[in-house]
């Protein structure tokens, strides 16, 4: 059943990324999986992700709006400094299935200004589009200009309100498997649900000989 997913995800999706399964060496052969963020940085959640992750010493990846890359370039550099890496979710956090081509395009771009602002050059090759919508040409064009598409195949819904660490711990437990790209965010929405099953979420990672690694 999972490579019938996985090939009509592909099909649907031919530039996107869902899994990421590899294999670190001959003498290592523990499963990797993903941890994923998206949404920030904001100085409210952010840093304590950033404590938690290295609390277990681990990378992840964030997915970061470019706007609030401008609005807190010290949390931003707090994360490269980490050693995690960064993917661009557009300026303004565009559904692309709503936005004209060129201004998705051009909020892409944005994005890679703010980048520059903070002083930091960053050769940023990860692209995640907000609520996983875009359309076809976006998607092409995104991949043409050397960027990888990056989905996720745990989709952990902090951001909903009624929306417990129990289910969202219970779902990654149930949906695991090597290569899996786990979504969390570190927003205002989500802020205390996901941080209190982060930890929780690492520890099972870890406890089942998970290595964690950023994209």
């Amino acid at each position: 059943m999972a490579k019938v997913i996985k090939s009509l995800l592909q099909s649907l999706y031919p530039y996107g990324v869902f899994r990421a399964d590899r294999v670190l060496s001959s003498s290592n052969p523990s499963p990797v999986a993903y941890l994923t963020f998206d949404d920030g940085p904001i100085p409210e959640v952010t840093p304590q992700v950033l404590a938690i992750l290295a609390k277990y010493n681990v990378k992840a990846t964030f997915f970061m709006v470019g706007e609030n890359i401008d609005k807190h370039p010290d949390v931003f550099r707090q994360v490269i400094e980490a050693g995690h890496s960064i993917g661009n979710h557009t300026y303004n956090h565009l559904k692309g299935w709503r936005t004209p081509y060129a201004d998705y395009m051009s909020n892409v771009a944005k994005w890679e200004e703010a980048v520059l602002r903070t002083s930091y050059i960053v050769h940023c090759t990860l692209f995640r589009p907000p609520y996983g919508k875009a359309t076809f040409r976006q998607r092409r064009a995104l991949h043409q200009q050397g960027y990888r598409l990056i989905y996720w195949d745990i989709l952990t819904r902090d951001y909903e309100a009624t929306r417990t660490p129990e289910q969202m711990l219970a779902q990654i437990k149930c949906d695991l498997r090597p290569g899996s790209i786990i979504n969390f965010h570190d927003s205002l929405k989500s802020n205390e649900r996901m941080l209190a099953v982060l930890p929780k979420a690492i520890d099972y990672l870890l406890s089942q000989g998970y290595t964690l690694l950023p994209l």
